[in-house]
Formats: structure tokens, C-alpha cells, sequence
């Protein structure tokens, strides 16, 4: 099975660390990834762009409206998203508990969501 992850963090918490705190915290993170990519386990990891570079595409009388970002006013935003795979969900919570979100950040605000992805197609682009 599959899990969506996704990475959370609080901008206020984050924009009210010292320089040096923030430094500190982000400096650990390639050590933590590091960790999490020698399981075998991690498909995909990707952070996420700046809240104004969003765009919402969704439909509006019969057409795609395309509106740009950012959309609501949050605690919280998706900083990034990482997909891993795993038997089963306590062998996900243990490789996705290696992620820096899961284990530094606290701070910050850092959290992550898990979700089952019940169908799973890569796409190469090749017809």
C-alpha cells in the first residue's frame, strides 16, 4: 500500500524563530531525509512553493476557472508532500516517523498527515 504524506507547518511559528533557531531546525533536515530514503520505502518527496504561487483551477459554469492564490486565511499550510510504501500502516508510521516533520519542528509547527492511496498509476508520458 501506498501513503500519501503530507508536511505541515504553522508560517507564523516559523517566521517568529530567531535566525539562528530557524538555521539550527533546518540544518537537520537532510540527515532526517537521508534516513527516511535508506528504508527503501520513500517514492516521492517534494516541498511545496509559496503559498501566492497557487493556483486553483475549478469548474464554473461548465468551464475551468483559474484563479491564483493564496486561498484561505490557515494555521497551517502543506509544506511539502512525500509518498512512501509499506506493507502495512504500522510499518508506514515507521518510516514516515523518520521525516524531519514527524521528529524536529515543534516550534515551527511541523506535523505530518498520512493517507492511504487506494489506487496508485506512474505516469512516464510515453504512449
Amino acid at each position: 500500500m501506498k501513503y500519501l504524506c503530507l508536511a505541515y507547518y504553522n508560517p507564523a511559528e516559523f517566521a517568529a524563530m530567531a535566525p539562528a533557531d530557524m538555521q539550527a531546525l533546518v540544518s537537520q533536515c537532510p540527515a532526517k531525509d537521508a534516513q527516511l530514503k535508506a528504508t527503501g520505502q520513500l517514492r516521492v518527496s517534494a516541498s511545496l512553493g509559496e503559498p501566492e504561487t497557487t493556483i486553483r483551477l475549478q469548474p464554473r459554469g461548465g468551464k475551468t476557472q483559474k484563479i491564483d492564490g493564496p486561498f484561505t486565511e490557515a494555521k497551517e499550510l502543506v509544506g511539502g508532500f512525500f509518498i512512501i510504501e509499506a506493507a502495512s500502516a504500522e510499518e508506514a508510521v515507521k518510516a514516515a516517523s523518520l521525516h524531519p516533520a514527524a521528529t524536529l519542528g515543534e516550534q515551527a509547527g511541523w506535523r505530518i498527515d498520512m493517507h492511504p492511496i487506494g489506487f496508485f498509476e506512474q505516469y512516464d508520458g510515453k504512449a
